[in-house]
């Protein structure tokens, strides 16, 4: 079974455990109806569309 030669700082092991907590920024993209930014593969609140058609009813239209 192998043994580590010398012991890890604490240094060390916060910094290999604090790479992996990464947050990740979320991908916005202009909405081509609205020209609001939305995040990517989700319906447009603002207008209703997702890819190009209407899947939800806004209180704009009614």
């Amino acid at each position: 079974m192998a043994v580590p030669k010398k012991k890890h700082s604490k240094a060390r092991t916060r910094r290999r455990r604090k790479i992996n907590g990464k947050v990740a920024v979320p991908t916005l993209v202009a909405s081509p109806e609205s020209g609001e930014l939305v995040r990517r593969h989700r319906v447009d609140l603002a207008s209703g569309f997702y890819r190009g058609k209407r899947v939800l009813e806004t209180d704009e239209l009614k």
